[in-house]
This record gives structure tokens, C-alpha cells and sequence, in this order.
């Protein structure tokens, strides 16, 4: 043994041999040796023991022992991080068990929590991409995005609309041919019910907006707002149409009232009886809508597959189910497997599509037909579907529900076969399990989920319409519209969804949200307001971003005002009158509570204001606001005929609240001409007068006036004749306007080559005194600081004129082959008037400029030579 063992030693170590190296030392020390030496050499290095010391006194400064957490990491063991704190045996199963189920808990909880942190950023980020296009959006149109035309001052309205910031009143880039025309269609609808509101008679809003989507949209893409007007004429119980006007007495008194019907329990306690009446109407009408789309898609499918169908000459509902039902579950000569058959026949879905269709009387029909076969399977089915079918609200009493919550629980809850359609026409007769919300191969399209949860919505349990909203809101846009800017995705659908379950300024907000779809959000936040269904939000509440308003202590608001204001501003400066017919609209608010009202009555004068303002001067813009016949009588423009609709009780109130301050926000944004027929047309006699005075000190110092300055100048004309005809507004102000005029006349007669015309004209105006006087003249000037403004403004301008005049008449006299002594008499005269009025401007020296007074000195001395 010894020497296997010596001889293993010589081998090993002749195996590293052939490393050894004479010039370098041996090393024979141990593992632990070597390992203590290295530690020693370690420890040597400098600075790594005072590293070490700086780092643990920084951590101690935060209340991190560092000591301990190293030596606590340096007896973890992981190997135990997912073993149970309590050794198992190998035969304690139960124990292994329980202990799988823990893991599979944590686990679960884990990847709930993963999921639920990934679902928020992602809703996040969408929130936060969606929130910044509309700013973005709306800081384009703001800031110039829309901006167009020429005169870029009147697009600016100084004056905030909600009193919180200046809004620019901008322009929409040009509209393409097809949004024009499906804008048209729809303008007719607001049009004709203005006229309707105006006589007193009510108006079928929502038909008429469906007429007008089915004239413009034609893509199933488009139909979708067809769709969702339906929705809301369901909804309202809303008649296509009224009897002609001819018929106007019996009209008025037979005739249901529809503006502002539903007003009164939309707005008022949401817990009142009226409120909760009101939700099922809601409920009820989207069912019905739900029904008769379902059933015309029941009709086009028996028409495309006649075959399959065989629909034979049976014109019948109850044959058209049928025929229905073959396509859909008949194959190869056998029905479905879950497909029940009673006497022969696929009883249970026959039932319920005639009820899924809203031919309700149809299914019990048909169900007493074969009531012995049903009630050898079902027994007290038949009893249950009448009493269900005949029912008010289709709520059963309780001793039925109870009966039908036995039989479901005992042969249908945990069953894998039993027929769906029979499940669900229980679930509908009882409201059993409404958490539950779907039935597989029943509920298999959004439609179908959503007239399943509106037939089970029961107001008088489980939050009702409103506990709904709660769960649709739940599930969010994407979920019905599809991902955004995706292809695939369906516009207006989710708008739909929130129409059904009342969630009416939502579904305003999820169209306007879309461009494509601004145009139908608009019309249908109308319709809605029109009825009574759309709830306004006070002034403090309004966002400037978004239309919506959302406050935990209030229900949802949507600004009317805001969604119509950016829309007709598009083509508000080409049509005007169009503008006018949506601001009428936002006053339908005006019965609200809480001030809200007043506040919507103020918006609509305000965007009456924006619009005169906005509009092109024009014959439009006179029949727009109004104005006077050559003969000086006054008629009244289309403003004032709608003023009822604006709630204006009177002439005086009118002018007030729109002709006044419109003619102030004109005067602001420098459209002087308009704002002094505002003036005019409002009687305001003695701010026209000054307006026209300070319009005219502004332009009749330009040598040569543009054509803005024309049309003051013709203005002025025209109203001083008029007010001088009535004696109106007499005073220093029209004293002035009269004697501008005359400057601007005399200035067109010197520039015509008619200087003695110049000379007569000014001084008739009596501004300078030439009859050498010079008590008169020191009289004058010190009587210069009473004249008007824009009269001692324009000293610089009148002065000059008449010192031109009169060096023009001494060369042309001059020059001229006259009578020696008549020449001379003239000369005379001119050089009389000519000191005169250096003496003049030597008094009021400074009020003009040395060049000017140079000019006047030099003219002077050429006219005394």
C-alpha cells in the first residue's frame, strides 16, 4: 500500500515537470497558507481600509448600518427563497398542496399587479397623447393655424368669452367640396327649427338630422351617426313627423310640446320619481332602437341566402324568424347540438329572437301555440313569459322571480347543455345573476351584449341605467371604437354606447374628439339640448380646452356655446346669417338652474357680438344687423327678427346687449364704419358724432385717403344730412364733424387745381381768422384750446392747406394778364390774409412742429415778395 502510494506522489508530480522553471522559487505552503498570505497582501494595499471607513461613516449619516446589512447578505441563502417556511415531508401531500396553492396565489397576485402597472401606463400614455393633440390642436386655430385673410385685425377679439382668456376668433383653412355639402344639409335643420321655435310650434329635430345623415354619408363607416340619431329618437319618442302648418290653430293645441320636454328630470334631483321614469324611458328607447336594427339585419340575411332560408310565400314575422334561424343554426340537414328542440322545432331561440327583434306579442303567440309541448318541458314557462310580456316595464313580481330563480339554479346554472337561448330568456324574464352580463352564443356581437344589459337593467335594484354607465365607462372607448388612427377601428360606435345609457354629454364629447366627426357632434349636442337632455356647465366650471366639463361633485357638463362657437367660425365671415341660426341654439339652456341659464343667454349675445364683428362689411352684413333706407326710415335685419330666440324682451334691451357693445368691439378692432351704424341704428346719436369726429381727425390729415377712409367720409356725409334734417346730437362734436368734412373739401379742391375754391372753404370753417384783426386773431388762438380734439389735433394739416391756397391764387395772380390795379388789389388781400395767419401760427407756435412753422415762414415771405 505504502508504495502504490509513494509511486502515485512521484507521478504527480512529474506531471508539472515541465512547468518548472530553475530561476524561480518553489512554493510549498498549503491552500490555507497561500490563502492567508493573499489576505496579508490585501490588507497592505493603501487606502482600501480608509475607502471602507469614509463609505460606512457617509451610510451611517443616512441610518444604514453597513456592517450589519454585509453580514446579513453574507448569510443569505437563497437556495430557501421559495421553500416553505416549514420543512415537508415527503407524505405530507396535504401541506404540498397548500403550499402550491400559496405560490400559485403570489404568483397570480404578481402578474396581476405587473399587468395592472402596465395597463396604467399604457392608459396613461394615451391620455397624455390624446390630451396634447387637442391642445395642440386647439393652440393652432388659436395662434394662427386657421388664421386666413387679409384683414388679420378683425380676427382678433380683444374680449374673453368666458373671462379667463383672449380668444382668437380665427378661421378654418378652406373646407373641402364633401364637408360643404353635408355641412349645407345639415344648416337646413338648424334653419327650419329657428322658424319653428319662432312660430311657436315644435319641430322634429332628430328625424330631420337623420334625413340630413342620410343625404350626406353613404360608407358604413358614415351610417354609424344614422345609427346613433336613431338611438336618440327612440330615446325621446320622437315623431317623424307633424302635421302640415297649414293646419296651425289645430297644431298649436293638439301638438306635443317637444323643446325642452325632458328638461325638468334630466336637470332636477337625479332621485326623484321623474328622474328615475325618465332613465327607463332611456333604457327602454335604446332597447327598441337595438330591436329594429336587429331586425333589419335579420331581413337582409334571409334575403341574401333565400336558399338556406326557405322563406316559402309566409310573409310573417314569426316565418321570417324561422327562416332566420335555418341560416344561422341549421347545417347539413341537423341543427346545432346546443340547440333544443321542442316538438320538432327550435322553440327556445325562436322565442327569443322574436323577442331580441321587439315582436314581443309574436313570441307569446307563439309560445301559446305550443304551450302543451313547453309545459311538458318547462312547466309555468308559459305563465311566467305572459305575465313578463304583458308587464309595464317587463319586471316581474317577486313570487315569479323567485319561482324562475329556483328552476334556473337547479337545472340550468351548472349546466353544459342545456339551451342557450332558453338560458337567456330566463335570465330576461327573472333578471337573474345581472353581474353575469353575458350569455355564450347568445350575446355574441356588441349590439347583442348591449341590448342584453339594457333588457336586464332593473331601475329599482342594482344602481339600474346608472350602475351600467358605470361598467360601459369601465371598458372605455377602445373597447367599442377599436385602437385609434388603426384601420379597423369604427368611429361613433362608442358614442352610441354612451347615448344608450344616458351618458348624453359624453357621447357629444367622444364625437367632437374626432375631425371626421366634429360636424355630427355639434348637431347632435343640439338635438340633445332641444329636448332637454344635455346638462350645461356654470361659467367657473368651463375648460378652454375641452367642451367637456368633469367634476367629482356635479354629473357630467358639456359647453354648448364652446363646440358651436368653433364650429361656425369656419364660415362665419362668408355667411353670416348660417353663424347666427347655431348661436340661437345655445339659449335652449337658458331654463337651467343655479344661474347656469343667465350665463348661456349671456354666451349666445356674445357670440351674436363675434359675429357681427367677424362678418364681411357688406349689403349681407346691413341685412344681418340692419340699417336705413335712402328715404331715413330704419329696418330691421335678421338679428333683430330672432331676438325672441336670443331672449331680448325689447328694442331697448337689443340695442343694449348687441347693437351697443357690438358697435364698441368693432370700434376696438378698427372698424370704425361699422361701428358707427351700430351706433346709428342703436340711437346712440352722440357717440355716432364723436366716433364720426374722431374717425375723420384720424383720416383727414392723408394726402391722399384709401378707400377705408372714403367710405368714413361718405358715412359721415351721409348721417349729418340726416341728423341735421331730425336736429340730432347738436353740439361741439357735430360742429367738428362738419368742419372735417369741409378740410377734406377744401384738401380735394387744392389737390384739383382749384386753390380760390380751397381758400373759400376754409374760411368758411372759421378755424383761422384772415381779416388781419389782430385782436380777433389773439382772441382766436387763445380760443384754439376749447375746439375739439381731433380739430386741435389736425392744426398741422389745416394750416399748411390754407398757406398753400393762398400761394397758389399770389402765382396765379401774378402770372395772370389782369388789370394792373386790380392785380395789385389782390396781391394785397393775399398778403394780408398770409400775415394774418403767420400771426396765428406764431401764437400756437408750439403746438406744431419747426418744420412745419419753417414751411409756413417760407410760403409767407415768398408771398410778400
Amino acid at each position: 500500500m505504502a508504495s502504490d502510494l509513494s509511486s502515485l506522489v512521484t507521478s504527480s508530480r512529474n506531471l508539472t515537470s515541465h512547468l518548472s522553471r530553475p530561476d524561480l522559487p518553489s512554493v510549498h505552503l498549503s491552500l490555507d497558507q497561500v490563502e492567508a498570505q493573499s489576505r496579508r497582501l490585501v490588507s497592505r494595499q493603501p487606502g482600501s481600509s480608509n475607502d471602507s471607513d469614509r463609505a460606512n461613516y457617509l451610510l451611517a449619516q443616512a441610518h444604514v448600518d453597513a456592517s450589519a446589512l454585509s453580514n446579513s447578505i453574507a448569510h443569505l441563502n437563497t437556495l430557501t427563497t421559495f421553500s416553505p417556511l416549514q420543512p415537508l415531508q415527503d407524505t405530507d401531500v396535504a401541506g404540498y398542496i397548500r403550499h402550491a396553492h400559496e405560490q400559485n396565489l403570489i404568483s397570480t397576485i404578481e402578474e396581476g399587479r405587473k399587468e395592472t402597472q402596465e395597463e396604467f401606463y399604457r392608459v396613461l400614455e394615451e391620455r397624455s397623447q390624446r390630451d396634447w393633440e387637442v391642445k395642440k390642436k386647439r393652440l393652432f386655430e388659436e395662434l394662427g393655424g386657421r388664421v386666413g385673410g387679409a384683414n388679420q385685425a378683425v380676427t382678433d377679439m380683444k374680449k374673453p368669452f368666458h373671462g379667463k382668456t383672449n380668444l382668437a376668433a380665427s378661421i378654418a383653412p378652406s373646407l373641402t367640396l364633401q364637408m360643404q355639402s353635408k355641412m349645407m344639409a345639415y344648416d337646413r335643420v338648424i334653419s327650419e327649427l329657428n322658424t319653428a321655435r319662432l312660430r311657436g310650434t315644435s319641430y322634429p329635430i332628430v328625424h330631420s338630422l337623420i334625413n340630413a345623415s342620410l343625404a350626406v354619408n353613404s360608407d358604413t363607416q358614415s351610417m354609424q351617426m344614422t345609427t346613433n340619431f336613431h338611438v336618440l329618437s327612440k330615446i325621446t319618442g320622437e315623431p317623424p313627423a307633424l302635421p302640415p302648418v297649414e293646419h296651425a290653430g289645430a297644431h298649436i293645441l293638439n301638438a306635443p310640446l317637444f323643446e325642452r320636454k325632458f328638461a325638468r328630470a334630466y336637470l332636477g334631483d337625479p332621485e326623484s320619481r321623474d328622474a328615475a321614469a325618465l332613465r327607463r324611458q332611456i333604457a327602454k328607447g335604446a332597447r327598441e332602437a337595438l330591436e329594429e336594427q336587429y331586425w333589419d339585419v335579420l331581413e337582409r340575411t334571409v334575403q341574401a341566402r333565400p336558399a338556406e332560408a326557405q322563406l316559402g310565400g309566409d310573409p310573417s314575422v314569426a316565418n321570417k324568424v324561422r327562416a332566420f334561424l335555418f341560416v344561422r343554426y341549421y347545417r347539413n340537414g341537423e341543427w346545432e347540438d346546443r340547440i333544443e328542440l321542442v316538438a320538432g322545432q327550435p322553440l327556445w331561440a325562436r322565442l327569443f329572437y322574436l323577442v331580441r327583434t321587439g315582436h314581443v306579442q309574436e313570441a307569446l303567440n307563439e309560445a301559446l301555440q305550443f304551450q302543451n309541448a313547453i309545459e311538458h318541458r318547462e312547466a309555468s314557462f308559459v305563465n311566467h313569459f305572459k305575465t313578463w310580456i304583458e308587464s309595464q316595464d317587463r319586471r316581474l313580481p317577486n313570487p315569479h322571480r323567485d319561482h324562475l330563480q329556483s328552476i334556473y339554479n337547479a337545472h340550468m346554472l351548472h349546466s353544459s347543455t342545456a339551451d342557450p337561448f332558453k338560458l337567456a330568456l330566463y335570465k330576461l324574464m327573472g333578471k337573474l345573476e345581472p353581474t353575469r352580463r353575458s350569455v355564450p352564443h347568445v350575446t355574441t356581437t356588441t349590439e347583442d351584449w348591449l341590448w342584453f344589459q339594457l333588457s336586464m337593467v332593473d331601475e329599482e335594484e342594482d344602481g339600474g341605467l346608472r350602475a351600467l354607465a358605470e361598467v360601459l365607462l369601465g371598458y372605455g372607448e377602445r373597447h367599442f371604437d377599436g385602437p385609434p388612427n388603426q384601420q379597423g377601428s369604427r368611429k361613433g360606435v362608442w358614442a352610441g354606447v354612451l347615448l344608450m345609457c344616458g351618458q348624453f354629454e359624453r357621447a357629444v364629447a367622444a364625437l367632437w374628439e374626432h375631425q371626421e366627426t366634429e360636424i355630427e357632434a355639434v348637431h347632435l349636442g343640439i338635438a340633445l339640448s332641444y329636448h332637454g337632455l344635455l346638462r350645461l356647465p356654470s361659467r367657473a366650471e368651463t375648460s378652454d380646452v375641452t367642451p367637456l366639463s368633469l367634476s367629482p361633485a356635479s354629473p357630467p357638463g358639456l359647453s354648448l356655446s364652446t363646440i358651436i362657437w368653433r364650429y361656425v367660425r369656419q364660415f362665419v365671415k362668408m355667411d353670416a346669417k348660417e353663424g347666427l341660426q347655431y348661436v340661437y341654439c345655445v339659449c335652449l339652456g337658458a331654463d337651467q338652474g343655479s344661474g347656469v341659464g343667465k350665463e348661456q343667454i349671456e354666451n349666445a349675445w356674445e357670440l351674436v357680438r363675434r359675429i357681427i364683428v367677424l362678418s364681411n362689411t357688406g349689403p349681407a352684413w346691413e341685412e344681418l344687423v340692419g340699417g336705413f333706407r335712402p328715404d331715413g326710415t330704419r329696418f330691421s335685419g335678421v338679428i333683430e327678427q330672432g331676438a325672441t330666440l336670443l331672449q331680448l324682451s325689447d328694442s331697448k334691451h337689443f340695442n343694449e346687449q348687441i347693437l351697443v357693445r357690438a358697435a364698441k368691439h368693432s370700434e376696438e378692432n378698427n372698424r370704425i364704419s361699422e361701428a358707427i351704424k351700430l351706433y346709428n341704428l342703436a340711437g346712440d346719436y352722440s357717440t355716432v358724432i364723436a366716433c364720426l369726429a374722431q374717425a375723420l381727425g384720424n383720416t383727414v390729415g392723408q394726402p391722399s385717403p384709401d378707400d377705408k377712409a372714403r367710405t368714413i367720409e361718405k358715412t359721415a356725409g351721409d348721417i349729418l344730412r340726416h341728423y341735421e334734417r331730425m336736429n340730432r346730437a347738436v353740439g361741439k362734436e357735430r360742429d367738428a364733424v362738419i368742419r372735417l368734412l369741409r378740410i377734406r373739401e377744401a384738401t380735394d379742391a387744392k389737390n384739383a387745381g382749384r386753390p380760390e375754391v380751397a381758400l373759400e372753404i376754409m374760411e368758411s370753417t372759421d378755424l383761422i381768422p384772415l381779416d388781419g384783426d389782430v385782436a380777433k386773431i389773439t382772441r382766436r388762438a387763445e380760443e384754439f384750446k376749447d375746439l375739439h380734439e381731433s380739430l386741435q389735433r389736425n392744426l398741422q394739416t389745416y394750416i399748411p392747406l390754407t398757406m398753400d391756397a393762398l400761394a397758389s391764387i399770389h402765382q396765379r395772380v401774378k402770372a395772370s394778364a389782369a388789370a394792373d390795379a386790380t392785380r395789385q388789389m389782390t396781391l394785397a388781400n393775399v398778403r394780408r390774409k398770409s400775415r394774418s395767419l403767420m400771426i396765428f401760427a406764431g401764437i400756437l407756435k408750439y403746438r406744431m412742429s419747426p418744420d412745419v412753422y419753417s414751411y409756413l415762414a417760407r410760403l409767407d415771405v415768398e408771398i410778400a415778395l
